[in-house]
């Protein structure tokens, strides 16, 4: 990544000098709304440093809960937002590395390290701050199977080369691990001309995933099921870059995929059944894996192949209990494949029904 193509530089010069704070965005597209955190992510925002919220950017909360102990990457972190939650979820023993390439944002993340590790009561810093770019994270040190979550917020559609992206993720995820990330998403492949718009790229749109794009990038590496776990229309809030972009429609869409080897490409049924213990910290009621699974605790529901692995091989395995295997196969589970777009809601899928 020595030699950085013309949207890249762009980029890194527009976050790092032109923009100054969430106001200074020309869109909605990277400005993520409080109704979108969980209450305990929005307790703990509130212990968050001014500097540090006012020249952050991002279109969701992709901060997963269970991650007491766990090592987690933020692809992206600029000014360490995302990273300073997810330092007080891991608690102590946990982790956090978040990486990006700005150095006005790491900067601002760096100053801040201490105040944040002293709020939290930490006697040494579980996080770091690495210059880098995500699509080359060996180059600074992150080794194959070593990452129990990634996360991302609002960052993978700056990339001029996802599929590269994708598979250092991917690399870099144990067996069993997350990948949980909000980013922007369009439901047609951007035209060539606004895909070079520099102002477009800079704004999360112009880079914009295609969801079955997306689909097949994760398919390319061996993840034939991922999960939507909340969508939401960008409204721009710009005349005249809403007239530029014309019929495309964008989403801010957070997604949750894991890396399993047995996921199968639509929801077979095995008559498994998965059952919430209530154990999560901040979900003692109920647990929403995505858009389409609320786990009520306590009662047993019925799940697919897919799910059931989800569940039962992932750091979630404490907290449920799941009975059944794929021993009996009694045919397709009773929902639409995994990446189906489901027209009566006019979404995208990405889970069973």
């Amino acid at each position: 990544m020595k030699d950085l193509s013309e949207k890249t530089a762009y980029v890194k010069k527009y976050y790092g000098t032109v923009l100054q704070g969430s106001d200074d965005l020309s869109t909605g597209a990277c400005c993520c709304s409080d109704e979108l955190l969980h209450p305990s992510i929005r307790d703990i925002e509130k212990e968050i440093d001014n500097e540090v919220l006012a020249k952050f950017y991002g279109c969701g909360s992709p901060i997963p809960p269970a991650l007491e102990g766990c090592t987690v990457l933020d692809l992206g972190c600029g000014t360490g937002k995302d990273v300073f939650i997810a330092s007080r979820l891991t608690g102590a023993e946990g982790f956090v590395t978040g990486v990006d390439m700005t150095d006005e944002q790491l900067q601002v993340a760096r100053n801040h390290v201490a105040t944040h590790m002293e709020k939290f009561n930490y006697a040494q810093p579980n996080v770091e701050f690495k210059k880098g770019y995500i699509e080359d994270l060996k180059e600074i040190g992150i080794k194959d199977n070593s990452i129990d979550v990634v996360m991302s917020n609002c960052v993978i559609n700056l990339s001029d080369d996802k599929t590269k992206v994708f598979s250092e993720i991917f690399r870099v995820l144990k067996p069993g691990g997350e990948l949980y990330f909000s980013d922007v998403f369009t439901g047609r492949r951007m035209p060539e001309e606004l895909q070079n718009d520099p102002l477009l790229h800079s704004e999360c749109l112009g880079g914009a995933l295609y969801m079955e794009d997306f689909r097949r990038m994760l398919g390319d590496q061996g993840c034939l099921d991922y999960r939507t776990v909340a969508r939401k229309r960008i409204r721009l809030g710009n005349p005249e870059i809403e007239l530029k972009v014309g019929m495309v429609d964008f989403y801010s869409i957070t997604v949750r995929a894991f890396k399993l080897n047995n996921l199968e490409d639509i929801c077979e049924d095995y008559g498994q059944v998965a059952l919430y213990r209530g154990t999560i910290p901040g979900y003692p009621h109920a647990f929403e894996l995505d858009d389409r699974h609320r786990f009520i605790t306590g009662k047993p529901m019925l799940v697919c192949g897919n799910t059931a692995s989800m569940l039962s091989e992932t750091r979630f395995a404490d907290h449920f209990k799941v009975s059944g295997d794929r021993s009996v196969h009694y045919g397709p589970f009773d929902c639409a494949p995994a990446y189906v777009k489901h027209e009566s809601e006019g979404e995208g899928g990405g889970a069973c029904c």
